[in-house]
């Protein structure tokens, strides 16, 4: 059968397929999932599956994106020298942002764990391609941040469904951008959007490692909703 037909026979399925039902028990595990998504410095380093990396990215894709432009453009990064190179730019960022702290908080902030590049078995890089086609530039001709917010719903995507395998991920921050995309070698029109470890934690907590280390505990103002 011919390609296209092919695809006119998956897509005559999809049409056709009966939407699923989220009953209570469903509903009350999402919420233990979006309760236990944590944001995990400390790992084992022991190597995943090829086979769940693979099918990790895959669920990663099926996040939504402006214009169907599916802008995400992930970097495994394995070379040792790179990322000896990424660990080297996160300790420039990092003593910066430790200078820049008032004196009251310079002693906490030293002490919290910020990443977990040492450790984490796999390494992502996700970046947002600019120059995409995809999409023929449909909703972002008003906004473009929204392919970054794209990208953002990618990572979002993967950080779920890594939890739901036993797996934590890390979104390091304390980086330059633009000296990343340099290590990794990535065109000028992919801009970086998150820099991620992943891997098994070493210990899970539904608070927020932040929250437990004193740093900043989540607020009752955190639900904001304004009415006009």
């Amino acid at each position: 059968m011919p390609a296209a037909l092919r695809l006119d026979a998956f897509r005559e399925r999809r049409a056709q397929a009966r939407p699923p039902v989220f009953d209570a028990a469903f509903r009350n595990e999402f919420e233990a999932l979006l309760r236990w998504r944590r944001d995990v410095r400390r790992f084992h380093p022991d190597p995943l599956p090829e086979a769940l990396v693979e099918e990790l990215l895959d669920l990663a894709c099926l996040a939504p994106s402006v214009g169907n432009a599916q802008p995400w453009r992930f970097v495994r990064v394995s070379d040792p020298a790179r990322r000896a190179a990424v660990i080297a730019d996160f300790e420039r960022c990092n003593a910066s942002a430790l200078a820049a702290q008032t004196e009251d908080r310079r002693g906490l902030y030293a002490r919290l764990k910020l990443e977990g590049l040492r450790e984490a078995p796999l390494q992502l890089a996700v970046f947002c391609d600019e120059a995409t086609g995809q999409g023929h530039g449909l909703g972002r001709r008003t906004m473009p941040e929204t392919l970054a917010y794209s990208t953002v719903m990618a990572v979002q995507t993967l950080w779920l469904a890594a939890r739901v395998r036993g797996l934590g991920l890390g979104w390091v921050s304390i980086l330059n951008a633009e000296a990343v995309a340099g290590i990794l070698e990535v065109p000028p029109s992919w801009r970086l959007v998150a820099y991620l470890c992943l891997g098994r934690p070493q210990q899970e907590s539904d608070l927020p490692e932040l929250e437990r280390a004193g740093w900043q505990a989540r607020t009752a103002a955190c639900r904001r909703v304004l009415e006009r």
